[in-house]
């Protein structure tokens, strides 16, 4: 494994959500950055951000590990759910609902209703 590989490993094990995104979680730079941490932080998802963009490695690394050609990722325990469209889709359908709740994630069950009904 490389430096970058066990590094990422290492934050996957370590945090029960992660976002690798474009920015951080209180200033994503991209719309499907901003989209999907919106999505967790309006669920109250306790998750830990990392950011591509301060570090190049990283950026190509998160692609090459997850076999995903684009940002943003989510992982959840330590599996990968995810870009924007399916985390999108995923609260839509009530999946990410079911996903949090059988890994013991705890989020906001009446605000996922919500984001469900203002896009139903």
């Amino acid at each position: 494994m490389t430096e970058t590989t066990t590094r990422i490993q290492e934050t996957i094990t370590a945090n029960d959500v992660v976002l690798f995104m474009k920015g951080t979680k209180e200033m994503p730079q991209c719309g499907f950055s901003s989209r999907v941490a919106g999505v967790l932080n309006y669920m109250g998802v306790d998750f830990s951000d990392v950011n591509v963009l301060s570090d190049e490695s990283i950026r190509q690394g998160i692609k090459d590990f997850s076999d995903w050609p684009t940002i943003p990722q989510l992982y959840v325990k330590g599996e990968f759910v995810g870009g924007c469209d399916i985390i999108t889709e995923m609260t839509l359908s009530g999946e990410l609902d079911t996903l949090f709740a059988e890994n013991g994630i705890s989020f906001d069950k009446d605000a996922a209703d919500k984001i469900r009904e203002a896009n139903g």
